[in-house]
């Protein structure tokens, strides 16, 4: 019998696709199953053309069977099948697609799903087999045919007689090698698994023999013993839940999915189920979960969403339709219009691309501000595992996604003692109030005792609470939200005085210039100034910043891995009518050292009131020991 030669240009081609197309081996299955109903939808399509009724789809199935002793794993379906000229055509020409020609004449609006568009998904079979024989009868000839190779040297086509319109794809599969166990090919739940991951959603039935077990008759129910029987059973589901219409799917069946596909024990927090046409077709089924997964802040996890094309799973974990302040969100996209890579587990970059992802970002947002609106209790639980990833999604990319998310975050407080959005903060906010007011600490607990804190309880100016170290980074690039400017409750500038107490300040200062000149000199490289406080009413001392590097700001700098030199231009602000300035007044100039020893040890107290780490904590211990022994 003489052999052919592929058609393509060289061997190193075929060579090519077999080994380097395809990423994964398990991909193979995957591509001779979407082959199958690719086939059995153009004899369907066929047959409705023809007005011919006689076909139901359930019994067009795609059988599997595994031969271990022979190392045989058999594909079959009840397909269009294929002529002797479609063969040599199809299969003797490397990237001759059948499908895409298929596909190029097929009425847009017909119910047929075509997978392949190609032409080389059955070469990814020889990634496992070292012989692979096409057994194939067209609906249009009562000849069959063998189609048969053994790789890359060429292949042979003989007659044959098959019953059944129809094609079996008949693999042998590899030895195994040191480096490679072909085995798992020929393992029926591994079979099993790799059709349920790839092709669950075929709208054909994949029937595989699966062995199972049973009580022998007339044994002891104490001692039973088993006897093992084959039986065929249907692997996939068919119909993707996603497909059907939101309102014929209840929360249950939605909570089911989203745990058996996500391995979650927990019910997701939010569902989002779309179809959408037009620029963009798609349908998304996607789930917010109640809980991070461990590895969420870490380099090691991945976000993505499930691609599936027709029903046919292309990538596990698409990253690219995911932006990164969402990769909270799990669930799927399925497609017609994405552009593949030839070997289907990538995607080209394109336009379609893009608009799924932009669209999917927009109703992400749209469905979080329901929730927020609709169940705030459900929203803050989200929020509190979610919202550290919203906020840096504000910071990243020098702000360039605030307007997406600048409504869906939230901070602590000190009014409603609970979390508030910036929407509601503004919409409480003063006549007289010119901006929206912050303060920075570890815990809201250590926040609340600030000194800055009492001058806006007087005027009963709402202050919100930043705890994560992020959070004053993102209001830096946000600016203003509703036009409202936002400003730290440490800034030297806040400016909330009377035009009468700003004069009495100033002339008080005035009055204490010597000192103050001495106390700045005293605490020259650490501060940019000491000055009278306008802003503290029952506390002695506190620290303010001027400048675009507030104090909280250059703590977080500070335990970055990089070094930095983001220094924050501190002030010390002592109370003018607090004791301690009386006492400090009453010893300059007198004893300037004493005076030098009380400034530090305000300073020091500054510090440590802010959270902050004092340079010489033994100095210090002792300057006060010493204080306290006087």
């Amino acid at each position: 019998m003489a052999k052919t030669e592929f058609k393509a240009e060289s061997k190193r081609l075929l060579d090519l696709m077999i080994n380097s197309i395809y990423t994964h081996k398990e991909i193979f299955l995957r591509e001779i199953i979407s082959n199958a109903s690719d086939a059995t939808d153009k004899r369907y399509y066929n047959a409705m053309q023809k007005g011919e009724s006689g076909l139901n789809r359930d019994e067009l199935s795609i059988d599997i069977n595994i031969d271990k002793d022979n190392r045989i794993l058999t594909v079959s379906d009840h397909g269009c099948g294929m002529t002797e000229e479609e063969l040599d055509t199809n299969l003797g020409t490397i990237a001759k697609s059948g499908s895409l020609d298929f596909k190029a004449n097929q009425d847009e609006n017909e119910d047929i799903d075509i997978i392949g568009q190609f032409g080389v998904s059955l070469y990814s079979a020889f990634m496992v087999s070292k012989n692979v024989k096409v057994v194939t009868r067209s609906e249009n000839s009562s000849q069959g045919y063998i189609w048969e190779s053994d790789g890359a040297d060429g292949y042979t086509i003989t007659p044959c007689d098959k019953e059944n319109i129809g094609t079996e794809i008949i693999m042998t599969i590899k030895d195994n090698t040191p480096e490679e166990n072909y085995d798992e090919f020929l393992d029926t739940y591994r079979i099993h698994g790799i059709i349920k991951k790839y092709s669950d959603y075929i709208r054909y039935p994949i029937h595989l023999p699966m062995e199972r077990s049973k009580m022998k008759e007339g044994c002891d129910p104490e001692h039973p013993e088993y006897e093992s029987y084959i039986q065929i059973e249907r692997v996939n589901s068919m119909t993707p839940l996603w497909k059907k219409m939101p309102a014929q799917i209840t929360e249950e069946e939605y909570t089911r999915f989203y745990r058996e596909k996500f391995i979650d024990f927990e019910d997701p927090v939010l569902t989002i189920h779309t179809n959408t046409e037009g620029s963009a077709t798609y349908t998304a089924m996607l789930f917010v979960p109640q809980h991070a997964p461990y590895d969420f802040y870490s380099k090691n996890f991945e976000k993505g969403l499930q691609l599936y094309a027709n029903g046919v799973l292309i990538m596990d974990k698409c990253a690219d339709l995911l932006p990164d302040h969402f990769a909270f969100v799990r669930g799927l996209v399925d497609s017609q219009d994405l552009s593949l890579n030839i070997s289907r587990e990538m995607l080209q970059h394109d336009r379609q691309l893009k608009l799924i992802a932009t669209s999917l970002e927009k109703k992400i947002k749209s469905e979080l501000l329901k929730l927020q609106k609709n169940d705030r209790e459900k929203y803050d639980a989200f929020f509190k595992n979610f919202g550290l990833q919203l906020k840096f999604g504000i910071y990243s990319d020098y702000g360039a996604h605030k307007e997406m998310l600048q409504d869906l975050i939230m901070f602590y407080s000190s009014t409603e003692k609970k979390l508030v959005t910036l929407k509601e903060y503004v919409e409480r906010m003063k006549e007289d109030q010119t901006a929206i007011y912050y303060a920075c600490g570890k815990t809201v607990d250590q926040i609340s005792l600030l000194p800055q804190i009492e001058q806006f309880q007087e005027k009963g100016y709402e202050v919100l609470f930043l705890t994560d170290d992020v959070d004053e980074f993102a209001l830096k690039v946000m600016r203003d939200y509703s036009e409202k400017p936002f400003k730290s409750i440490a800034d030297g500038d806040v400016d909330l005085e009377s035009a009468e107490e700003k004069e009495a300040a100033a002339k008080k200062s005035e009055d204490n210039k010597a000192l103050l000149d001495f106390c700045t000199k005293t605490l020259a490289g650490k501060v940019k100034e000491v000055k009278l406080s306008t802003r503290l009413k029952s506390h002695p001392v506190c620290l303010a910043s001027e400048g675009p590097i507030s104090i909280e700001m250059e703590r977080v700098l500070d335990t970055m891995p990089e070094p930095n030199y983001h220094k924050a231009a501190r002030i010390l602000e002592i109370n003018a009518n607090h004791p301690i300035f009386q006492t400090l007044c009453s010893v300059y100039p007198a004893d300037e050292q004493k005076a030098a020893d009380y400034i530090n040890i305000l300073y020091n107290q500054a510090l440590l009131i802010e959270g902050l780490s004092i340079d010489d904590p033994v100095a210090y211990a002792n300057a006060v020991c010493n204080l306290l022994s006087k």
